[in-house]
This record gives structure tokens, C-alpha cells and sequence, in this order.
């Protein structure tokens, strides 16, 4: 590596190297992706790539998980929040995502779900997909088991619950890089508090 890589190292390589992949995704998709691409949009030497990284391959299976984490570390609730607030708070950055210095979460989400329709030919990143909606449901079903037992909550099927949740906000995320509908999460969340969590707060009529 040369002096200048070595420098970078020291700060975030890795991160320097997933935010140039997200920028090659975005410009040349995940067919047509090359490894030269990606050492285009930084200004280290491509070598730096092959050092931390096995090929191509290796690097988009890091890269997905990056970008997992980027979601999954950034809700921010108050240790004191109640059920009802997380549960918004989770539901909305599932919807909407954090904020982002570069590109913004819908261009993130465009890159996540060009990797999520190519998982079904690829067992290991079907399985990162599958531990990734595992956690997303898991910390919803989390959320209203805690509501239920403090009697914030309608005593229902918390599985369920968590599952219908996850499900409209992964096809409201769909609809809306899919098939271009913008309003879609908008709606997703409007559907979700007047069909879904209306039913689920025990003092729904009080609110």
C-alpha cells in the first residue's frame, strides 16, 4: 500500500472502501460491477481493495453487511421511552431511514434491494438477508411484548404482530424503488398506525 492508503488505514479503510461501492453500485449496478469501478470512486489505489478483500465477491458480502449495520446501530430512543415511542421510532427508521452525509437513504435502499433480488441465487447472502429481517422483526416483537406487559398493549400475538409490521414496511420499501411510487412509505405509515397499531394501544380510545 502506499503512504497515503496507509494514512486512511488508520482512520476507516473499510469505511472509505463500502462508501466508494456505494457509489459504483449506484452508477453501474450490481450485474455489470467491476472491481476497477469501485477503485475509481476513491482516491486510494486499487490495490488497497484486494488487500482487505478477496475479490469481488468478499467485498459485496462486507458491503451488505455494512450497510445492515448502518440501520440496525442508528435507532436512538431514550432509555425511559415509553413502549409507544419505540415502537414509532423503529417503525420509522425502517420507513424513512437515518440521515446521511453522502447519498441519501433511498439511494441506499435502491443498492440494498438490487443485492436483496439477487439473494435468491446466492445462499450466502440469503442468509444475511434472513438474520437482517430476523433482527428487524425480532426487535419489533421485542417492543410490543414489553408494551403488553407494562398494559400499554393489547394482549395480542406478539410473533404475529411483529411479522404484519415488518412486512408492510419491507413491501412499502418495494413499491416505492420498484415501481417508483414515492408515496409509498408515507402511506405504509399512515396504514400501519390506522389498521395496525390503533388496535394495539390498550388506551386507544383515550389518546
Amino acid at each position: 500500500m502506499s503512504e497515503s492508503d496507509e494514512k486512511v488505514s488508520a482512520k476507516d479503510t473499510r469505511e472509505v472502501i463500502m462508501e466508494a461501492t456505494f457509489r459504483a453500485l449506484s452508477k453501474h449496478g450490481y450485474k455489470d460491477l467491476r472491481m476497477r469501478h469501485i477503485g475509481e470512486e476513491m482516491e486510494l489505489t486499487r490495490q488497497v481493495i484486494h488487500y482487505h478483500f478477496d475479490g469481488k465477491y468478499d467485498l459485496l458480502s462486507s458491503f451488505l453487511e455494512y450497510v445492515i449495520e448502518q440501520y440496525e446501530g442508528s435507532v436512538e430512543v431514550d432509555e425511559d421511552a415509553d413502549p409507544r415511542t419505540e415502537l414509532d421510532a423503529r417503525i420509522d427508521q425502517c420507513l424513512f431511514g437515518p440521515e446521511f452525509s453522502e447519498f441519501t437513504h433511498w439511494d441506499r435502499m435502491k443498492v440494498y434491494h438490487e443485492l436483496y433480488t439477487h439473494a435468491q441465487n446466492d445462499g450466502e447472502h440469503r442468509e444475511i438477508f434472513n438474520e437482517h429481517y430476523d433482527r428487524i422483526r425480532g426487535s419489533i416483537v421485542e417492543v410490543v411484548e414489553d408494551g403488553i406487559d407494562q398494559g400499554a398493549f393489547e394482549a395480542v400475538d406478539a410473533e404475529r404482530m411483529g411479522q404484519l409490521i415488518t412486512d408492510v414496511i419491507h413491501a412499502a420499501r418495494a413499491r416505492r424503488i420498484s415501481l417508483g411510487h414515492e408515496d409509498a412509505p408515507d402511506e405504509a405509515r399512515r396504514a400501519i398506525d390506522e389498521f395496525i397499531l390503533d388496535s394495539l394501544y390498550a388506551d386507544s380510545d383515550d389518546a
